[in-house]
């Protein structure tokens, strides 16, 4: 007979019992009744003399306890089924949503992925779940044919007890479907379960390092924290406080490189003219690399307003648009006038510094001359914006926290964010410069110039705000750059670091900590433990996962990465989970980019919403920046015509003045107007929402799973395996950045 499924359907202590009454719809009332107890429902005792009224007066409270008792339980019996079948119809209206909009990743041409590479890793995902559906009826038929799964190795004393009895008794006959499944247990027992149970323990052994590795991290940031370590500035580097003019006012060049950013191009140009800094001693270049006119022409006239106000700010745009932010970044380093500058702080178009953020930083610079980076940490402005930004809060607030700052202060080196940082020039120089190899020059960048004996400074007080991808198709875009990009890099620069002349030890943190551990092996087990042999242990449940791997060592990893977020809290459970759903993207991009697919240098701008302190920026905006002391002289303010013009930078940097041809400039009122209608328009159009195909099967290759656990009673991995799947199951609907406010 098939085991029962006690395990999973214990009674619990239902509490007070409370009976609405409703005699119309206007008045009700509430009632609590005490829950009764054993002693209520016993007969009385005949040897207790006791008068038939009495007696008769018990019986009818008993009968009228237990009736309402039962009524209370049905009642609530149906509350539920009401709240599970509304969470059904309410999930099955979404996906009909979803499905008639017809658009999913595959529609997408400009996605991050190859289509073949795409189609190819869809195909595999959809055999698994196609053989786990067959299984998962074979299973169950075999489940009510007698076949017990409470333990792994019952099917084996099962098919050895049928074989015996079928020796024993040579007129009895097998049937057929149990000869066929005593074949296919032999197959899993012989052919499918060792090499799984391998691969198991091997994910198992990277999990564990990668764990241990998670540890020392954290350990490190409580060893700093307790023993308050923090980057020192030399003695006399921050005089510039004093305000007297004598301070420290090395050159300063800030660049901003964007591309089609006109949600965000306002912000970043009002927070960084504001900068406090000598006017001749900081020049502004607004980099624009897009392709959209009316946003060049916007943000042109931007620049134009600025230089109005007094700003050193130009305005540079390429005509050969080629290697992204990289070859944005060289072009501008090329300018003859940049000889002149000793450092370069580089912000993306949505970062909004403080006023004094260079007064905070650059001075660290000052008699080191063995620091080539000084990197601030990131603040987000919506981080609270929807769940999906919440997670990614968790994520970088354990980055900047943990790993940068624990390997900025005990190793001098850590991987430049590609904003939010300041450069020495000569750092940049010595190292080759930006180079348009991998979509992650700042990546690169670093690399090279710790293998020419750089060092790094990480600032965890000094902030920069910023904002997040609100939505998962822009996130997931950012995911697959920032994972594909390090395998591309490493590759690229495994024979320089092998033949660098720094020491043994900087080269194995290089190899084996900063590249394999946590840009490939994170990725790698993640998705091949929980998302393919977690599901294939249950169709072959002789190769076993230990609990402690499914959930108490993730569970503790998840609680250390919420550490530097504890207002973050309550979403640990959601975290743990999104994790191992975006590890379907990492581990895809980290195979484009180890392999060099052609996903790998595919190029998405992160869509930005816009969603800053507009009540900030507008006194920015309003506000003139402040003319610092010692400023003896002033860029002449060159008006630019929309073009690239060399010529006209080659004057900037001599000082002379050059002629301009009159143009005409268009309305920005007339710009402005037509962007808002424009807005308007697609914001009354019908909304269409994205369906991802690879998450979806794997959230049913998972959710078969579940179901074939029950099987099995194991309750860990059926909880483990049913969250996860739903987890699968909303990211795939693109439901996990919708409002949850």
């Amino acid at each position: 007979m098939a085991p029962s499924f006690s395990w999973w359907a214990k009674e619990t202590h239902r509490g007070t019992p409370v009976v609405v009454k409703m005699e119309n719809p206007n008045n009700w009332s509430m009632v609590e009744l005490e829950g009764p107890s054993e002693d209520d429902f016993l007969l009385p005792n005949d040897n207790v003399p006791m008068s038939p009224y009495k007696r008769e007066k018990i019986r009818n409270k008993n009968a009228k306890q237990l009736t309402w008792v039962l009524l209370l339980k049905a009642h609530k019996a149906a509350g539920c089924l009401t709240s599970i079948a509304s969470a059904l119809f309410s999930l099955a209206s979404v996906v009909r949503r979803r499905v008639a909009s017809g658009r999913t990743d595959s529609t997408d041409n400009s996605a991050t992925e190859n289509p073949a590479i795409n189609s190819r890793f869809y195909t595999c995902i959809k055999i698994f779940l196609w053989l786990s559906v067959i299984l998962l009826g074979f299973e169950i038929a075999a489940y009510f044919k007698g076949w017990h799964f409470s333990a792994p190795d019952l099917q084996l004393q099962y098919l050895y007890s049928l074989d015996f009895h079928t020796f024993a008794n040579p007129l009895a006959v097998k049937s057929v479907f149990d000869s066929f499944y005593s074949k296919w247990v032999l197959i899993r027992v012989e052919y499918l379960a060792p090499p799984l149970q391998f691969l198991a323990s091997a994910c198992i052994v990277l999990f564990l390092i990668q764990s241990v590795d998670r540890l020392v991290l954290c350990l490190g940031c409580f060893w700093v924290k307790m023993r308050k370590i923090k980057p020192v500035a030399k003695q006399g580097a921050m005089d510039l406080e004093s305000g007297d003019g004598t301070g420290y006012y090395p050159m300063v060049l800030v660049q901003i490189p964007m591309c089609n950013e006109k949600e965000v191009y306002q912000q970043s140009i009002g927070a960084v003219c504001c900068l406090e800094w000598p006017k001749s001693r900081l020049l502004i270049q607004v980099l624009d690399d897009s392709d959209d006119p009316t946003t060049q022409t916007l943000i042109n006239e931007e620049v134009r307003k600025w230089q109005k106000e007094g700003a050193n700010i130009i305005y540079r745009h390429r005509v050969i648009r080629e290697g992204y932010k990289a070859g944005n970044l060289k072009s501008a380093m090329n300018c003859s006038y940049v000889k002149d500058y000793e450092f370069v702080a580089i912000f993306d178009a949505d970062f909004q510094p403080m006023p004094d953020f260079l007064k905070r930083t650059v001075p660290y610079f000052k008699d080191n001359e063995d620091i080539g980076l000084v990197q601030a940490r990131w603040s987000f402005v919506n981080k609270d914006e929807n769940l999906l930004t919440r997670l990614q809060h968790i994520n970088l607030a354990f980055h900047f926290e943990v790993e940068q700052q624990v390997n900025g202060i005990f190793l001098n080196f850590f991987g430049f964010n590609g904003t939010a940082g300041v450069w020495r020039i000569k750092a940049l120089e010595e190292s080759g410069g930006w180079l348009e190899r991998t979509t992650v020059e700042d990546m690169d960048i670093a690399v090279r110039a710790h293998l020419h004996g750089w060092k790094f400074i990480f600032l965890n007080d000094v902030e920069c705000q910023c904002e997040l991808p609100e939505s998962y198709e822009a996130y997931r875009k950012q995911q697959h750059r920032w994972h594909s990009g390090p395998m591309q890099l490493f590759r690229l620069c495994l024979p320089a670091i092998i033949k660098s002349k720094i020491s043994i030890w900087k080269k194995g943190n290089l190899i084996f900590l900063f590249f394999l551990l946590r840009k490939l092996i994170l990725p790698f087990y993640s998705f091949t433990l929980f998302c393919i042999i977690l599901p294939m242990t249950m169709f072959i449940p002789e190769a076993t996962l230990p609990s402690w791997v499914v959930c108490y060592i993730p569970a503790t990893m998840s609680f250390l990465n919420i550490l530097p977020a504890p207002k973050s809290f309550p979403f640990i459970v959601p975290y743990l989970l999104f994790e191992n759903t975006m590890s379907v993207t990492k581990f895809n991009a980290m195979i484009s980019g180890l392999f060099q697919l052609g996903s790998a240098y595919e190029w998405v701008v992160t869509k930005k919403s816009g969603r800053s302190s507009e009540g900030d920026l507008a006194s920015l905006a309003e506000e003139k920046p402040k003319h610092q002391q010692g400023a003896s002289e002033e860029w002449p303010v060159t008006k630019k015509s929309g073009r690239s013009s060399e010529g006209d930078l080659t004057s900037l940097a001599e000082g002379k003045p050059k002629h301009q041809r009159g143009v005409s400039v268009p309305d920005l009122e007339e710009l402005r107007e037509e962007i808002k209608e424009k807005e308007k328009k697609a914001s009354r159009k019908k909304k269409h929402n994205r369906i991802y195909t690879k998450e979806l099967a794997l959230a049913f290759l998972l959710l078969t799973a579940s179901v074939r656990s029950l099987l099995s009673a194991q309750g860990i991995h059926f909880y483990f395996l049913l969250f996860q799947g739903v987890s699968f199951l909303l990211v795939g609907l693109d439901l996990i950045g919708e409002q949850v406010d």
